[in-house]
């Protein structure tokens, strides 16, 4: 056999692990919508200051056609609707079809009519090229098998100056809201978690990287720069119970482990947590490092 057969096999073989995978991961998040559905309004309210910036990125104009990916509850697609007003439409989508019928629902609980949604992969989005003005995501690239496939295909769908602005979680060490419940489960099943080199919340933690990502798929005027995103809760129940219900890799792995393991593992967590008690409650540092750019001319395929 030759060499490019062999090679073609290895080929061929990745990518049968990567769609399995991808799959697995697009089941995950379904099984966890009634969570997002659950704390629609406390998703809302946490990311706030990160929606904001993100429409201020995207320089949102009246009539602009917007795709919000990797939706969950719609936070910053339903925000974006409000801008755009009645002549300019934003579609709100995710792998997880039960996702994007989260956000349908909050848009016409919210009488917004110019919000439709469709249920797309950003690692293919099921659109033509050159379709919308804005392309948003907040916290989706992350979970990408391939974030510069991802990347590719937000530019691709982009007009010519269409404008891009994307939302990932910055470093592990300065988010220990997510990261004291990571190293707990770690301690607990003897493994890291997730395991190195696949997707996961911190995965484009790195601001070189992320800002690489956008102008290697063809996006000019790239920038990344960081904002301060605390959370805060009342007790470690309240933190913990939401949590758990959210970070979709997580909730499977909690949910699968026996009762003796599970009591363990939030025993540990609670005193990892201490660290972050104050009089109020629970308060915890958080950083998103938010990516901008434009679309000016032809982009990679």
């Amino acid at each position: 056999m030759g060499t490019s057969s062999i090679a073609q096999q290895a080929d061929s073989r990745t990518d049968v692990a990567n769609d399995d995978f991808r799959a697995r991961l697009h089941a995950m998040w379904a099984g966890v919508a009634g969570g997002w559905r659950e704390y629609a309004k406390d998703v809302d309210a946490r990311g706030s200051a990160v929606t904001e910036r993100m429409l201020e990125l995207s320089s949102l104009r009246p009539n602009d056609r917007v795709l919000e990916l990797a939706c969950g509850p719609g936070s910053v697609g339903l925000a974006a609707a409000q801008r755009v007003g009645p002549a300019g439409e934003v579609v709100v989508s995710d792998v997880a079809a039960e996702m994007t019928s989260i956000a349908r629902d909050r848009a016409h609980a919210l009488g917004l009519a110019n919000v439709t949604g469709r249920v797309l992969d950003l690692e293919s989005i099921d659109e033509p090229d050159d379709t919308y003005d804005v392309v948003l995501c907040r916290e989706g690239l992350m979970f990408a098998t391939d974030p510069a496939r991802g990347a590719r295909e937000i530019a691709r769908v982009l007009r010519i100056g269409g404008r891009a602005a994307l939302a990932v979680w910055g470093p592990r060490e300065r988010n220990p809201w997510l990261g004291v419940v990571f190293d707990a489960v770690s301690a607990e099943l003897g493994r890291p978690v997730p395991p190195p080199g696949t997707p996961g919340p911190f995965s484009l933690a790195d601001a070189a990287r992320l800002a690489a990502l956008l102008s290697d798929a063809g996006l000019s005027h790239v920038e990344v720069s960081e904002i301060s995103v605390p959370l805060r809760a009342a007790t470690f129940d309240e933190w913990w119970d939401r949590t758990c219900a959210l970070a979709g890799p997580l909730t499977q792995i909690l949910a699968s482990l026996p009762a003796g393991s599970a009591e363990r593992l939030r025993s540990r967590a609670r005193e990892s947590a201490q660290s972050y008690q104050t009089d109020n409650g629970l308060d915890f540092p958080g950083v998103t490092l938010l990516a901008s750019g434009r679309r000016d001319g032809r982009v990679h395929r």
